[in-house]
């Protein structure tokens, strides 16, 4: 059986999550990492990419993913067929390194964006790391240098932050800078360890 330690880290996009899973593996924290094995996931689907899209979302034996995502964002069932083709590899791999993770009955962190929007992870606890929608957009536009209409359709293809806010086990405001946010995870960490 797998994900018994496992404490679910989510939120939107440019809300912070990676700052906090470094803050969280300089505490000692094993993290699964869900962008990178999707990463490799894309990488070794190449062929599946090139018969669902075609030729040009793939280069150099990579797949472009900012094509890709250019066209996913746009239209709902290209994305619903890259999810398709995907979700069921990157949650087998998760699966598999959360099995090794629970022999050593230590909590660890599975870092999945789209945890609530999938409903595919039979894990209990969660950490939103929340900003407000508005800081969310400026942070995006600043952070990947797009448009405001650009970054609102990356925010809006995700469960609004409000909604994942309020299906939160515990939350990391991330409104401030990074000595707050720090204070915020090292507070958390306490509280983890306590209720596990």
């Amino acid at each position: 059986m797998a994900f018994n330690y496992a404490v679910v880290l989510t939120g939107g996009i440019a809300t912070g999550k990676s700052t906090v899973a470094k803050i969280f593996k300089e505490f000692g924290f094993k993290i699964i990492d869900a962008d990178k094995i999707a990463h490799k996931t894309l990488d070794k689907s190449q062929d599946k990419i090139i018969e669902l899209f075609g030729k040009e979302y793939v280069s150099n034996e990579k797949v472009d993913r900012k094509a890709l995502g250019r066209l996913i964002f746009t239209n709902k069932d290209k994305k619903l067929k890259l999810e398709n083709l995907l979700h069921p590899l990157i949650f087998s791999e998760i699966e598999n390194q959360s099995i090794e993770l629970d022999i050593e009955k230590k909590t660890y962190l599975v870092d999945i964006p789209l945890f609530f929007e999938s409903n595919r992870y039979p894990i209990k606890r969660s950490i939103v790391v929340y900003i407000p929608k508005e800081l969310q957009l400026q942070r995006l536009m600043k952070r990947d240098g797009t448009t405001k209409e650009e970054a609102l359709q990356r925010i809006n293809a995700q469960l609004p932050i409000e909604q994942k806010r309020q299906r939160a086990t515990y939350i990391i405001d991330n409104q401030k800078d990074l000595e707050a946010l720090q204070q915020e995870c090292v507070i958390l960490k306490y509280r983890i360890i306590r209720e596990s």
